[in-house]
């Protein structure tokens, strides 16, 4: 694949660009504030979600190795950085708020249960006759109802834009639900078939950028993918040869490294070459004009094809490896049989759970709070068991 350099893209122009959120347009806060004298809303929301319980809780979740697997596997929390660094690098270059996309990107995965993707699963199975799970709807209401910091309101009361950059996908059903709660709000661009702000589209690329490239990473760390089986992958090997043309000695580790980090570049850079030419070819003059057009933050089709192979090489060679599958096949039954003791036994919930009137949903927001510890703890203290992953 043909790189891109830097020195190809000319800067954005200082300041914001017409098609970029601002402050003070934001749609504002569903419980009204005053501003903040030094910060503007974008940045106090970014602050807010700092600060919030949910997020110091991602440290101790997992990203696709158990908490306790390793020290140097990326966990919800190294993950969320990682989008959040990769956004404001694009987000400078093409002119968009900064604050907006960081507050989105740290804020995107607060709903994500234990033990990642499997732990997700086997709380949508057990909420199926209750509505089911949806981890992104998890992380709005995280931010909309479940911390509890502020006297005068539930959750963080953050500002339009950045709720519906959380949002990121959305159920028909559940799109019906928050319409009917709030008409006009976060859920109405799925049912009208739109965009979000290109602040959110940004996040969501960016998120899909960082996983692809530390799970490389963490794959080869782990053993459980080996730079061989990369090389088969042709958006690795080409970037792989360059290292080594450049570089013959280098040891495996480093080579690894370079290779990703090239690629990553190189995808930024694709990114904002691929995203000026939609909007040349667009020209949305607003946020509105945004949301009313096709999606404009994107992939050229040759660095899609590229990634989307690399998303295939990691499910089959990574997510599915039997050793991930067998701890996954644990996290499913500890998920499992949490549940079942708080349906039966709501007393064993602290009492803001327990006494809610809706029993399932408070269980499963109990349950996809807890970090793998502590739901590892709790499964020995309900039910007696020591599951080993």
């Amino acid at each position: 694949m043909n790189q891109v350099f830097a020195a190809d893209i000319a800067p954005a122009a200082n300041g914001l660009a017409v098609y970029a959120c601002q402050p003070q347009l934001s749609r504002g806060r569903r419980f009204a504030e005053p501003d903040a004298p030094t910060r503007n809303l974008f940045q106090r929301d970014r602050d807010r979600i700092v600060h919030s319980t949910a997020f110091r809780r991602l440290v101790y979740k997992t990203q696709v190795f158990l908490n306790h697997e390793g020290d140097l596997f990326r966990t919800r929390l190294t993950h969320s950085l990682e989008v959040a660094q990769l956004g404001r690098s694009l987000a400078r270059a093409l002119g968009l708020h900064e604050d907006l996309v960081e507050a989105i990107a740290l804020a995107h995965d607060l709903g994500h249960t234990p033990f990642g993707h499997a732990g997700q699963d086997a709380l949508n199975e057990c909420m199926a006759a209750h509505g089911g799970f949806e981890h992104n709807l998890q992380s709005l209401r995280m931010v909309d109802a479940l911390e509890e910091r502020y006297p005068e309101f539930d959750g963080l009361n953050l500002c339009f834009e950045t709720r519906e950059g959380i949002l990121k996908h959305c159920s028909q059903r559940n799109a019906q639900m928050l319409e009917a709660a709030e008409p006009g709000g976060v859920g109405a661009r799925f049912l009208l078939n739109q965009q979000p702000s290109m602040e959110a589209q940004l996040c969501n690329l960016a998120d899909e950028m960082a996983y692809n490239a530390h799970d490389m990473d963490d794959g080869v760390r782990s053993g459980l993918i080996s730079m061989a089986q990369l090389q088969e992958v042709d958006f690795f090997k080409g970037y792989s040869d360059q290292v080594q043309a450049e570089f013959p000695a280098l040891s495996s580790r480093r080579l690894l490294y370079e290779t990703i980090r090239r690629m990553l570049s190189d995808q930024v850079y694709d990114v904002m070459h691929t995203t000026r030419n939609a909007l040349q070819q667009h020209t949305p003059q607003s946020v509105q004009a945004v949301r009313e057009s096709p999606p404009l933050v994107k992939f050229s089709p040759a660095m899609r094809t590229a990634s989307t192979q690399m998303k295939q090489f990691l499910l089959h060679h990574l997510y599915m490896h039997p050793q991930v599958l067998q701890t996954t096949e644990w996290a499913r039954q500890v998920v499992r049989e949490l549940f079942n003791a708080y349906m039966s036994n709501p007393q064993a919930m602290p009492d803001s759970h327990a006494t809610r009137s809706n029993l399932p949903r408070a269980v499963s927001d109990y349950i996809a709070g807890m970090t793998d510890r502590f739901a590892t703890k709790e499964h020995a203290r309900l039910t007696g068991k020591v599951l080993s992953a």
